[in-house]
């Protein structure tokens, strides 16, 4: 891996743990961060051991509390729509990625800080996370998709309340409105996360990879095109040596070795 300044990648196959490290500044995504992260998901991503990534904060205060406020304060128009596209490219990428990116919310979780934790396939929150997008107390909107994946998590009326508003919510309200899916004692958060990671990771990988690719693909698109394309990707996986190897095991009264093919 590279020698990275603001992450800390620790790449133990089968589940890497991405640990954003600016606790001084409560870990703000600032560009030099993001760049790294993009290039730390990319390598990721191109490692045929690697199957989960954790991603957390550094600290026992923020996950990642916004974006940093000097570089927002000196953004033009195209500044800012530079600043929210990659933003956005590295969300998508997490977002698309055939690794399952599981956010381990160990604090503050507000503007850019939750905006990536929306692009996670899973939440786990401690439970003395706050999560919201608090940008309209500063001039301007969510830029890295939060205005675009909140809704589609949580329901419209709900993501322009915490949007408009810019109110802050505790872990337990974030888990009844389904924007993380779990609530830990601050604790055991990363535990947790271990243990779900580990689980996914033993699955049949290209059976995993695939499944959230149909779930992502279907959330856009009707429900009749995506039953369509769950057939046809239920046949590609069909053709793998994973699902032979999976059956075989079951009938053998086994665990399965799955290689990933």
């Amino acid at each position: 891996m590279a020698d990275y300044q603001n992450i800390i990648v620790d790449a133990t196959a089968p589940v890497a743990t991405v640990t954003i490290n600016r606790p001084t500044v409560l870990n703000a995504l600032n560009d030099p961060t993001v760049t790294e992260l993009e290039a730390a998901f990319a390598a990721l991503e191109n490692d045929a051991r690697i199957r989960v990534v954790i991603l957390t904060g550094s600290g026992e205060k923020a996950f990642v509390a916004g974006a940093d406020i000097n570089e927002l304060k000196v953004c033009d128009v195209p500044g800012g729509i530079q600043k929210s596209l990659k933003g956005q490219a590295l969300l998508n990428r997490i977002e698309s990625s055939r690794l399952i990116v599981i956010a381990a919310i160990n604090g503050f979780a507000l503007g850019g800080g939750c905006e990536i934790a929306m692009a996670c396939d899973i939440r786990l929150a401690a439970d003395n996370a706050r999560l919201g997008q608090p940008e309209v107390n500063l001039g301007i909107i969510p830029g890295y998709g939060g205005s675009q994946r909140l809704p589609r998590l949580v329901g419209k009326g709900k993501a322009k309340q915490l949007i408009l508003t810019g109110d802050m919510i505790n872990a337990t309200e974030a888990h009844r409105i389904g924007l993380v899916e779990e609530v830990y004692p601050a604790a055991d958060l990363l535990n947790k996360a271990k243990e779900m990671a580990t689980k996914i990771a033993a699955k049949g990988p290209v059976a995993i990879a695939t499944a959230k690719r149909c779930i992502n693909f279907g959330l856009d698109v009707d429900l009749r095109t995506g039953l369509e394309y769950e057939a046809t990707q239920f046949g590609v996986v069909c053709a793998s040596d994973d699902k032979t190897e999976g059956c075989t095991a079951f009938l053998e009264k086994r665990p399965a070795q799955f290689k990933g093919k």
